[in-house]
């Protein structure tokens, strides 16, 4: 036990004291931050870029000419000749031509660039809004009474516990679920990899011939395991901790300069005005709220400590099976012919994750996804925002711990042989040759 101690203490401080990680550690929360800083301010901005795209309009139909609303994104002008237009709109300084032939067949929207998806469906929708708006004068119907007609009806998902009711919020449990998943994801490669080139590269250099004289494969294995994972466990939960603490602050100086900021506005304009923006301050500040509050409905604790749990041994279970492809080979290069059956239960887990278990948490594919070990970490973060009976989560977890101590039995019997082979390219057949090897 000693000597398996020794080794985690090697593996653990050997990679926490390395440059690297520290910046790695407390960079990755501040590359997060600005990363969703930057995405809500495109997604507000519309891509970041305030341009107006300017449209030339060649309407024959007679339709739309003078009808179509310029915003902010697109600027509306209309001319009659459209030979002349199709040479000189770019010459002229527009982004677009718009042609609208007289029979309306066929609209075509020429561009020196290719139209972006958005913009072209921007005047697809303001194209259709006219001519509804003609057809149903043309049939004299009031259209102002048709979009009252068809109003828009939203469900809100409600969940009954034994406390009582609750808001159910299912983006959020959609959103944390897939963030999680990914997460777990991401960890077993990224660390699983790190035990298999620690492996390797002591194989290659002849170490390991020096080290096992003093220890045995098996301790030498699982100490190199738990300090890697050890080191991964302490990345994760640094990344939390500064990521909340920077996210504690932002909202606090996001906050404070708006607060200072309505002030500033409701001293400066006049009550009609005022009311409005403050109506419009409310809206942002209930949107904000909502979102608050669909993260707090989540049982996060729960959340934390399934993390936590299956990314230990999710990792335990992953790294010993790279410890075992390490142990086989003599470079990297010819780990890939025994990594696709490796990494092929968390690929295809991965995939389903986005439509079958999302869509359905409780269908009887996601339930035994989130059962099998080699699945089960991912599919089960993703079904526990949703709400997991806690007998299906222990039978899990009792499962994972089992489907550990097999993969380790299984690698450790091949690692101990591997280990000390060199100059023979190994294949499955010698894999099973060495698992049934008696010393």
């Amino acid at each position: 036990m000693n000597k398996i101690l020794l080794i985690i203490k090697r593996e653990y401080f050997t990679r926490v004291k390395k440059k690297s990680f520290l910046l790695v550690t407390f960079l990755v929360p501040v590359l997060f931050m600005g990363m969703m800083s930057l995405v809500v301010y495109l997604a507000v901005n519309q891509g970041g870029l305030g341009d107006t795209k300017k449209v030339e309009v060649v309407d024959e139909s007679g339709w739309f000419a003078n009808k179509m609303n310029s915003n902010k994104n697109i600027e509306y002008s209309f001319v009659a000749d459209y030979a002349d237009a199709k040479k000189t709109f770019v010459k002229k300084g527009y982004d677009y031509l718009l042609y609208i032939p007289a029979s309306m067949s066929k609209i075509q929207l020429y561009g020196e660039k290719t139209p972006s998806v958005i913009n072209t469906g921007k005047i697809e929708d303001e194209l259709t809004r006219i001519a509804r708006t003609r057809r149903l004068g043309e049939a004299h119907i009031d259209s102002a009474i048709l979009a009252k007609a068809q109003m828009a009806l939203t469900v809100e998902s409600k969940q009954i516990s034994e406390n009582g009711e609750k808001d159910a919020h299912v983006m959020a449990a959609y959103g944390v679920g897939l963030a999680c998943a990914f997460l777990i994801y991401m960890a077993l490669f990224l660390y699983g990899a790190q035990v298999m080139r620690g492996v390797i590269e002591e194989k290659v250099s002849r170490i390991i011939e020096v080290i096992i004289s003093s220890v045995k494969p098996f301790q030498l294995m699982l100490g190199k395991i738990i300090g890697v994972g050890m080191v991964g466990l302490t990345q994760f939960v640094l990344w939390i901790a500064l990521t909340a603490t920077l996210s504690t602050v932002a909202g606090t100086v996001i906050g404070s300069r708006t607060g200072a900021m309505q002030q500033i506005q409701s001293a400066k304009t006049v009550h009609v005005t005022g009311s409005a923006m403050q109506g419009a301050d409310k809206i942002e500040q209930n949107a904000a709220a909502e979102v608050l509050t669909s993260l707090s409905s989540l049982p996060v604790t729960q959340i934390v400590l399934c993390f936590l749990f299956y990314f230990m041994f999710g990792y335990l279970l992953y790294s010993a099976l790279f410890a075992a492809v390490g142990s086989a080979v003599d470079n990297e290069t010819e780990t890939q012919q025994f990594m696709l059956p490796v990494t092929m239960p968390l690929i295809f887990t991965f995939i389903l994750s986005q439509s079958v278990i999302v869509n359905n948490p409780d269908s009887a594919l996601s339930i035994w996804l989130s059962m099998i070990p080699f699945t089960s970490p991912i599919a089960m973060m993703i079904r526990i925002p949703f709400g997991v009976p806690p007998l299906q989560i222990a039978a899990s977890m009792v499962l994972m711990v089992l489907g550990f101590l097999f993969t380790t039995y299984v690698a450790a019997r091949i690692y101990r042989v591997g280990i000390l082979m060199y100059g023979k390219k190994a294949s499955y057949k010698e894999l099973a040759k060495w698992f049934m090897y008696k010393e």
